[in-house]
This record gives C-alpha cells, structure tokens and sequence, in this order.
C-alpha cells in the first residue's frame, strides 16, 4: 500500500547495505582496471581486504570493543578497496600492506573508529605512502605489455626485481615531466607524438574513468551519495582547467583530459564524498567539493605530484568543520539563526 500522506515510515539505513553499494559500484571500475594490467588488481585487492579486516579486528579487540558488528559494517572494506585502487597494481606487497595499517590503525582506530575520524584513512595511506616511497608509488605498468599472471606474482612477492622495465609514466606524469623539461613544444604536439595518450586522457585509463562514472551514476541512483559533491568536484576541475586551457592550449592540457585521467572520477565519487570526513550540510558539500577539484588541479598542474587529489582531500579535511559551522542552515522559525 502506498500512503500519499504523513505520517511516513523510513526504511532504517544500514552502514554495511551502503558499504556493500559503494563496493559494488567499484566493480565496473575493478574490471576494466583488470582488464587492462591483468588479474595483479585483484591479488592487491584481496591483499588490503586481508590486512584490513585483520587490523580493525584486532585493534576493536584490544580496545575491549565488540569485534563481530563493527567488522562486519563493510567500512574497512571499502578503506582496502579503496587503497588497493589508488595504488600501483604492482607494488610489493609490504606496501600495500603499509597503507592500509597506515588508513586503519592510524588514520581510523586510533581516532575512535568509524565516524570519528577527521581525515579519509584511504587518502592518508595514499598520501602517506607516496611521501615516503615515491619511487614505488610510481611505478605503474607499461600499457600493451604481456606480462603473465604468474610474473605478475613473482613482481608483488618480490622474485623479479627488474620492476622498471615493467612500468612506465602515467599520462599526467608524463605530460608533467615532458612541458618541464621542454621535451615538446607544446602539449599537442606530446599527445599526437605517444601512443601513451590514447583517445583523450590515456590509453584504456579514460575507460577506467569511464567505468567509476557509472559507479558513482549508481551511487546516486541508489541515493548513497548526493550529487553536491561530486557536481562542485568535477564543475570546477573541469571550469579552472577550461580557462587555462583557453589562455594557453600549448602548455596546458584541456578538461576532458584532466577529467578522465588520473583519480578525478574516483575521487569525485567515492572519495570526496564520504560522509565522515567531509561536509554535511548541502552548502558545505558544494564547498568542500569546488575546493577539492580546485586543489586538485593546481596541484597536478603547479605542483611536484602529478595527481593532487589525495592532497586536496585532505586538505579539505581540515576546513569540513568550519565550512559546515558557517554553512549551517537558519532554524526553522528564526530570522537567519544558524542551527
């Protein structure tokens, strides 16, 4: 029966059926991801979904806290996902396995657990991580290369040393490098001159992007995130991009290039959004958003790291409280009283 009127009955949310939505989101971007480098995603995948549920058990246990609901609410899950997609599918294991004790005992446990951390523990342990082993951080595979599952598992368990010959340049680290160094003229010219680059934003990454866009259309079909965040992320990544790109096309790359390389759609629509560490009010996620896709780009395009999105998350981070106090909606029945 449909009412048509109050009173309304509300369907109780369940952290773990949003957590099971948002990792089933991820899937279209896991597949194309592993369709593109083979099956080494899934063992790093299934590498930080071990370490993960193993250290927030035995950090709940040491902190006298029940083990069994808080393990299975899906949060640590979705941390190793997460950290599992943001990093190299060739790391060595011990890396992986760094980040994600990094996302869940630092940037999590010792915080009080879900709902009381200040900061996004994936965007710590990539951050992190990248700080100290750049060089490791780095090392993404080479596109086109044949490269066996069993060799991909000799490079994450360390029994084939020889990595660099394995890997290559993103296309935003390479974009980066080649304009510093005045490789090339301009940025067309780099873009016609490497088959690196593919259709518009790097060979078979732009279908990575592709595939978390649609995971995120489905996060906000199902209603697990609203569209402020991710709107305000992209709007203005792509805005800011736009006008540089329209002031000097031969050194700065254009929006759909920034778009759909690197992290954006995963941050825009699985990182920036969580509810924990970002904004609640609609005001203050439009905020955080346009400054995380503003961060972000200059970082990339300005700063030493090609992609800025885990720092401009975690910069955005900090200001969550503050813009959520001044973006408080008035009390009902006030005259511009903030709630």
């Amino acid at each position: 029966m449909k009412l048509i009127s109050s009173p309304y009955l509300h369907q109780p949310v369940s952290i773990a059926r949003l957590m099971r939505r948002v990792c089933l989101a991820l899937v279209p971007g896991i597949v194309v991801f592993t369709w593109l480098i083979g099956p080494a995603l899934l063992v790093q995948l299934l590498v930080a979904s071990i370490v993960a549920l193993g250290a927030e058990g035995l950090l709940l246990k040491l902190r006298g806290r029940p083990v069994q609901p808080f393990l299975s609410d899906g949060s640590a899950l979705v941390t190793a996902w997460l950290i599992a997609l943001t990093f190299p599918p060739l790391s060595p294991w011990w890396l992986t396995t760094v980040g994600v004790l990094l996302a869940i005992v630092v940037a999590k446990q010792l915080y009080g657990g879900l709902g009381q951390n200040p900061f996004n523990p994936a965007m710590v342990a990539f951050t992190g991580c990248l700080i100290a082993f750049p060089a490791l951080m780095s090392q993404w595979p080479t596109q086109g290369l044949s490269f066996s599952f069993a060799d991909q598992l000799e490079v994450i368990f360390g029994f084939a040393p020889r990595l660099d010959a394995l890997t290559g340049a993103t296309p935003l680290d390479a974009i980066k490098t080649a304009m510093k160094t005045e490789a090339f003229a301009s940025i067309q010219e780099l873009l016609i001159s490497q088959h690196l680059y593919g259709i518009f934003a790097g060979r078979g990454w732009e279908w990575v992007s592709a595939a978390y866009l649609a995971g995120g259309a489905f996060l906000l079909y199902k209603r697990v995130i609203t569209w402020h965040v991710p709107a305000a992320f992209l709007l203005c990544m792509g805005g800011l991009s736009a006008l540089f790109w329209l002031y000097d096309p031969a050194h700065y790359a254009d929006p759909v290039f920034h778009l759909f390389s690197g992290g954006a759609m995963l941050g825009a629509f699985f990182i920036a959004t969580d509810p924990v560490s970002g904004c609640t009010t609609p005001r203050g996620k439009l905020i955080f958003g346009a400054g995380a896709g503003v961060l972000s780009y200059l970082i990339r395009v300005f700063g030493v790291f090609p992609d800025g999105i885990g720092f401009a998350i975690l910069i955005m981070n900090l200001c969550a409280p503050m813009i959520d106090h001044f973006s408080q909606p008035a009390v009902f029945g006030s005259k511009g009283e903030r709630a």
